[in-house]
């Protein structure tokens, strides 16, 4: 049995929907069974990985986990899952970010350093998934879209190799369903890195019509598109972005080296999510 966190978004429902297809047993933990839109075949348990004292039958007979999890919100309980976890199972896939290194302490980074050192310390095989920016997160600009046409965000020339969510879980899928990953730590990137305005016109050509990125200065984005948010996670955001531009992500040839196929473009993923900005 394999049980899937994060089983109704996109990392987790795609790897979820790839163990399905290949016939094998998968559990999905989730808060509400009820308002999980899972297929019938899928053992739907409720759970929450922020109170580990509720994964009790999620964990029950579990081999192996594909472990997607919700960073910061739930980092309290991180020590007692992962304990937990090693008691019942003997693999996790641990879903974890591009530039995690033991000296991360705060933010998004660090919560994934924590989780990958409570994860090596345990008893448990293990793999970390380490992607680059998700093809998904451009998401957030689509009610711009919807609504006008127009991308407004800052930096058009940061050039991000950004990886499509199935080639994420079809990777995760090997390191679950065969021992080549266990010990590893692979970087996972989309085949080229593509400026935030190529993007959006990437994504204008597959839903049939012009996409303008409008380029907000610093000051205007932080004040903008980060209310309520902290200074410090904004400037973050927009410092990284400006990176960016003069040293763009790094391109790796993990995803076709390990599945024997090219990793798929963003022009592949905004074809395939083209109904989210009409």
């Amino acid at each position: 049995m394999i049980l899937v966190t994060g089983a109704t978004g996109r990392g987790g429902g795609s790897a979820l929907a790839q163990l399905v297809d290949k016939g094998l047993p998968v559990r999905a933990v989730v808060r509400d069974p009820e308002r999980a839109s899972l297929p019938p075949c899928v053992d739907v348990v409720a759970g929450d990985l922020a109170d580990s004292a509720s994964l009790g039958p999620a964990l029950d007979g579990v081999d192996s986990v594909f472990l997607v999890w919700p960073t910061l919100a739930a980092d309290p309980a991180a020590p007692a899952v992962i304990a937990q976890i090693a008691e019942q199972a003997r693999r996790v896939v641990y879903l974890s970010a591009n530039g995690v290194s033991s000296s991360a302490t705060e933010g998004i980074l660090g919560s994934h350093a924590m989780m990958e050192g409570l994860i090596e310390a345990s008893d448990l095989e293990w793999t970390f998934l380490r992607p680059t920016g998700f093809a998904a997160n451009t998401l957030g600009w689509a009610p711009g879209i919807r609504a006008d046409g127009v991308v407004r965000w800052f930096h058009a020339g940061a050039r991000r190799a950004l990886i499509h969510e199935e080639d994420i879980a079809a990777v995760g899928v090997l390191a679950l369903t065969t021992d080549s990953l266990v010990g590893q730590r692979p970087v996972l990137t989309g085949p080229a890195a593509i400026s935030q305005l190529e993007q959006a016109e990437t994504i204008g050509r597959a839903i049939g019509r012009p996409v303008r990125f409008e380029e907000l200065p610093d000051d205007v984005a932080r004040r903008e598109l980060f209310p309520g948010r902290p200074a410090a996670v904004a400037d973050g955001l927009i410092a990284a972005h400006a990176a960016l531009v003069t040293h763009p992500e790094v391109v790796t040839d993990t995803v076709p080296r390990l599945l024997g196929r090219p990793a798929r473009t963003f022009a592949d993923w905004a074809a395939d999510h083209a109904a989210d900005f009409k």
